[in-house]
């Protein structure tokens, strides 16, 4: 997993109070020499949405995801996340935002308890913090029995939900999943969908995923954006995605190969 964690050295710059969603972007766009990645997207999430974003390999989703968790500064454009610019307050950005990534690095030879430990510690959190959030995380997760086990005894979902529970320790407003449960079986799947609304629902909060799975952007999302070729070909509510086909009947399957189209794969997309 890559730990986004702030650097308590660079300065804490106010947000901007005239900003209302807890992310919006205009005009973000990113080039790879003679590709163009993600096009002048604009896009904005409300504080205690979960937001689904959908395309094809190759549409720019991870590029998109990327820029908003500061891993790889925008050619042009903004992202502002809670008032905050990604690319010159990245440190403050940090301290707003979880990160799941796809394929996820917890440490098997630790325990759980001991994973924690070492993000605890890479969040600053007191010793305070850190002797409540730790059991609190475990709990939460379904993960109090085996605290004290090795991760590399985890099932894939197990696992999964460790690593949830390690990027929200420091409470994050917003929290990034890429395809949070890619290679789980179904019971696995549904356990982490659990954990998941249970963090908007229970927590308040900000859900940002992108998923292959129709069936899990239509459970988890209120709202869902399609990209195709570094654009928004559609977004809104899953309901409305589907009515805007025209189409009884219609599904998100249907809504996806009618707005993602076919998109030729690119190594940052």
């Amino acid at each position: 997993m890559v730990p986004l964690v702030p650097s308590f050295v660079e300065p804490l710059l106010p947000a901007n109070p005239a900003q209302t969603a807890i992310l919006e972007t205009h005009a973000l766009t990113r080039r790879f020499g003679g590709l163009l990645a993600v096009d002048q997207l604009n896009i904005a999430v409300a504080g205690g949405d979960a937001f689904g974003l959908l395309g094809a390999n190759g549409a720019g989703k991870s590029t998109l995801i990327k820029m908003l968790t500061t891993l790889l500064p925008p050619t042009s454009g903004t992202a502002m996340i809670a008032g905050y610019d990604v690319a010159r307050q990245a440190a403050r950005v940090r301290r707003e935002i979880g990160y799941v990534p796809q394929m996820g690095s917890v440490d098997g030879a630790l325990t759980a308890r001991e994973n924690l430990e070492v993000f605890a510690k890479l969040y600053a959190l007191s010793k305070r913090d850190l002797e409540t959030r730790i059991p609190q995380s475990l709990a939460n997760s379904g993960l109090s029995q085996v605290g004290d086990h090795l991760v590399n005894t985890f099932s894939g979902g197990m696992g999964r939900r460790l690593e949830i529970a390690i990027s929200t320790l420091h409470r994050p407003r917003l929290l990034f999943l890429d395809e949070p449960t890619a290679g789980l079986d179904p019971i696995a799947r549904d356990s982490v969908w659990d954990r998941i609304q249970g963090l908007r629902e229970d927590d308040g909060m900000t859900i940002f995923l992108t998923t292959h799975y129709m069936e899990e952007a239509e459970r988890l999302c209120n709202r869902i954006a399609i990209m195709h070729l570094g654009k928004v070909a559609a977004i809104g509510a899953p309901q409305e995605l589907k009515d805007s086909l025209g189409k009884p009947g219609a599904t998100m399957d249907d809504v996806f190969i009618h707005y993602a189209g076919q998109v030729a794969a690119h190594p940052e997309g």
